[in-house]
């Protein structure tokens, strides 16, 4: 292959989660956006909005989990989605304590490989029904990819619910 077919070809793959899609990270961050368009247009979408949300930004660290704040928010989001029984309410204690302005830096190494599913798997789901058990999927495989950061997480949460609880 001539260099010119390298590059075009790189081209369709973003940087950031290795998904194959026309124009590269443009061109997932496009797909994104039409994802959260069909979630805040149909409440039956928009029902798993967070958590599509959280694995998108932990596939996009770079633009998504810039400070400690915002990566805290997003790994506690997901790890409260998938392993809490009470994830609402633990999510909404968790955010209360991120407004207290806790002191926590972001790791300054993250996951290289951030996952096998990408918005792409997301984007093709049929109906609303397909989209949710994607979402989940997705969730599951950028959570796991993430297992380095999963007793951190943990520990997010219980120092958020410690904070809030006995304030």
């Amino acid at each position: 292959m001539n260099t010119s077919e390298n590059k075009k070809s790189s081209d369709n793959i973003c940087e950031d989660c290795g998904a194959v899609v026309a124009e590269g990270k443009a061109g997932c961050l496009k797909l994104f956006e039409e994802i959260l368009a069909r979630e805040f247009s149909d409440y039956r979408y928009g029902k798993i909005h967070r958590l599509t949300v959280d694995a998108y930004s932990l596939q996009h660290p770079d633009a998504y989990m810039r400070s400690g704040k915002s990566f805290a928010a997003h790994l506690t989001g997901i790890y409260t989605a998938l392993e809490s029984e009470d994830a609402l309410a633990v999510n909404q204690t968790v955010q209360k304590w991120l407004n207290t302005n806790p002191k926590f830096d972001k790791p300054a190494r993250l996951p290289e490989q951030r996952g096998n599913i990408t918005v792409t798997y997301i984007y093709s789901a049929v109906d609303a029904d397909e989209h949710s058990k994607r979402v989940q999927e997705w969730a599951r495989d950028v959570w796991s990819a993430w297992s380095e950061y999963h007793a951190l997480a943990k520990r997010l949460v219980g120092e958020a619910t410690t904070k809030i609880n006995n304030s």
